[in-house]
């Protein structure tokens, strides 16, 4: 070997440097930046190094000759290869911007591609629309399909393929997620609304109107038909007006009324209303009264009904601690109080255990003294707070650090009372608690103003929503049954829509049904334009109805484009039935059009004109409302927007190629067949 080649091999071992021979005779070189494959008669540069193959690959190369080397180096997958003579060969890295690139459409392109998503989302959810709306089957990911004529949950399960139509349906999602948040029902006409505003919309910009215009006229449109629809509204005060409400958004089910209308009135405005999967074939109801909270007893040791396995004590002291109890010291004074008092005693703290615990249960097997202990309900603050709420209920004192009264200086005076007090292994119910009346309406006060903060987020509200009905209200557990599960989730999903419904009835009023106070409210969309002003054949507008002010053509086509949008809910009622609906729209407007004939529609499910708050086919106010205003403000921006910007798709990578399979070993051959 020569110098040069032992000083090749040096510095290729230094370098970390492998060359193999492939079995086409081209050569791979392995280094620590990367890999690269060039043919036998070319050259190459490794790390700043010029090889000349033809002239021999030195001491390596021998290896490989004599079979001594491992089996053939492939390169990477991933890494591309050079064979170019004379010319330096590097591994190929991989691009940063591998994946990150976009897909852009502007203008009328971009908006006729949103379209098609708006149009596809909006067509599945709007056969659910009505008292004759049609089922939607999901396919779930898991579990057996879904069936449902729920809104919201159609447009949540919808994802389409291309990107630009997807962005379009995600929009109106959107749309129907943020009314059922706020309303809790009117998702279907939300997606009806925003189809037809954006639809009229984006026929006028490619005609070369401004968008913005059209924006400014829809608002000031949106804002009449709220105004004119508050003063026509119907505040309910009666249990059948409840259960009237709770039907139509029930699709019609009488049942499902009644149930959420008998709920309501037990528990009271406040009081809460829970939807449960049963397990029977009858829907069930559960009534609550008073203060329930999910904390049981402690101990099995406290059970005075083997049979039912609850804790019942009538007119018990209750001992509320927000700290641990563990020493017999800090529970001695109140079982004093109640042997004295010869009345039962609840303790009621962050936990109980040793000795405290012990005293507790002896003195209850021995006889000597009716004792319970219950973890407190809630964590951390919240958990302060309806320790709190339950010392106002049965007028006794929460013993926090912040007091200065210990646990040993505890008297009668500082325990609550309480009619009677039902404790299982999973909750505690307290009924007719002896705290001052005006105490409780003062606390009652206090969580309204908290509810009705802004900044109180959506979690805390629920929480001071459930305070508030145990203070002032009661709970009702309402348990769907049916045959299946599939069943159960269908009625499940209308019991959620009826009682969300029947909630915002009771907060804001009620409006006619069936699409007609939209329909109606139509007719007070006038402009100041002598041409467009007064409506069309399909959209007239009354001759006594205010016009809206204007600037400009653009804005009265932007009122124009809410008027006859707001026709829409009323159409898909009654194509949903299998009516006309032109002509009965037409009726309705025409006939019925007049003030004093405000409250009359279609009752689609029968076939007949008719009053509809006396049929009691009515829609809440809050839902309407929403619903409206939602969908105009999202249909608006996006017939303002210019440009569409998505992930540009993956191109499919090919497959690789499968490896070669190795040769058969040659067979040895026959030996000789011996002489005789």
């Amino acid at each position: 070997m020569t110098d040069v080649e032992r000083q090749s091999n040096a510095w290729m071992n230094k370098k970390k440097i492998q060359i193999a021979m492939q079995k086409d005779g081209s050569i791979c070189f392995l280094s620590e930046h990367g890999t690269a494959g060039v043919s036998k008669a070319a050259g190459v540069t490794v790390d700043g190094i010029r090889w000349n193959l033809e002239r021999g690959l030195g001491r390596q190369s021998q290896q490989r000759k004599r079979g001594a080397s491992k089996t053939d180096v492939s390169p990477p997958s991933g890494m591309a290869r050079k064979d170019v003579a004379g010319s330096p060969v590097t591994a190929a890295k991989p691009s940063l911007t591998r994946g990150a690139h976009k897909e852009i459409k502007f203008s009328n392109e971009g908006r006729a591609s949103i379209l098609k998503g708006v149009d596809v989302l909006a067509n599945a959810v709007s056969v659910t629309l009505g008292p004759k709306g049609r089922n939607v089957i999901i396919e779930q990911s898991f579990g057996g399909p879904k069936i449902t004529k729920d809104g919201v949950t159609v447009a949540k399960s919808i994802t389409l393929k291309d990107k630009f139509e997807n962005l379009g349906a995600r929009l109106v999602q959107d749309v129907a997620s943020k009314t059922n948040e706020i309303a809790g029902d009117g998702t279907t006409t939300a997606t009806v609304l925003a189809r037809a505003i954006y639809s009229e919309g984006v026929k006028n910009v490619a005609a070369g109107c401004n968008p913005m215009d059209l924006r400014r006229g829809s608002q000031a449109a949106v804002d009449r038909v709220v105004e004119f629809l508050s003063q026509h509204t119907k505040t309910i005060t009666t249990t059948a007006e409840i259960a009237q409400v709770a039907t139509i958004s029930a699709n019609g089910d009488v049942h499902v009324g009644n149930l959420i209308a008998q709920a309501m009135e037990k528990v009271g405005k406040e009081g809460v209303i829970t939807v449960k999967e049963g397990r029977t074939i009858e829907d069930e109801i559960e009534i609550t009264e008073g203060m329930r909270f999910d904390r049981g007893f402690i101990s099995p040791y406290f059970i005075t009904d083997v049979k039912t396995q609850k804790v019942e004590f009538e007119k018990p002291l209750i001992l509320l601690s927000e700290k641990k109890i563990s020493l017999l010291q800090d529970i001695l004074p109140s079982l004093e109080a109640a042997a004295q008092a010869r009345r039962p005693l609840v303790i009621i703290a962050e936990d109980i255990d040793g000795e405290a615990l012990a005293a507790c249960i002896l003195n209850k097997l021995r006889g000597q003294l009716q004792v319970a202990a219950v973890k407190a309900p809630g964590f951390g603050d919240n958990r302060k707070s309806i320790l709190g709420d339950l010392a106002i209920l049965t007028g006794g004192t929460v013993f926090t650090d912040e007091l200065d009264i210990k646990l040993e200086r505890a008297t009668s005076d500082l325990l609550g009372s309480t009619g009677s007090i039902t404790i299982t292994k999973e909750d505690t119910i307290v009924l007719n608690g002896e705290g001052s009346k005006d105490a409780i309406q003062a606390r009652c006060e206090q969580i309204r103003s908290l509810i009705a903060d802004i900044t109180t987020s959506e979690y805390d509200r629920t929480k001071l929503q459930e305070r508030l009905a145990k203070l002032s209200g009661g709970v009702a557990v309402i348990k769907v049954g049916g045959s299946s599960e599939v069943e159960v989730g269908e009625k499940k999903d209308r019991y959620d829509d009826a009682l969300n419904a029947t909630r915002a009835a009771v907060e804001e009023g009620i409006l006619p049904g069936g699409g007609v106070a939209l329909l109606k409210a139509s007719l007070q969309l006038a402009t100041s334009s002598p041409g467009s002003g007064a409506g069309s054949a399909s959209s007239p507008v009354s001759l006594d109805a205010k016009p809206i002010p204007t600037s400009n053509f653009d804005q009265e086509l932007g009122v124009a484009i809410v008027r006859r949008a707001i026709t829409n809910p009323a159409r898909a009622i009654l194509n949903n039935a299998g009516e006309e609906s032109s002509v009965i729209v037409g009726t309705l407007l025409g006939q019925y059009g007049a003030a004093d004939k405000f409250a009359w529609g279609y009752d689609a499910s029968k076939g007949e004109f008719t009053d509809m708050i006396k049929a009691g086919i009515v829609d809440p106010l809050k839902v309407v409302r929403t619903a409206l205003v939602d969908a105009s403000g999202v249909a608006s921006l996006l017939t303002t927007s210019e440009a569409c910007v998505v992930d540009a798709p993956e191109e499919d990578k090919p497959a690789g190629g499968m490896g070669g399979m190795g040769g058969m070993g040659g067979m040895g051959g026959m030996g000789g067949m011996g002489g005789f």
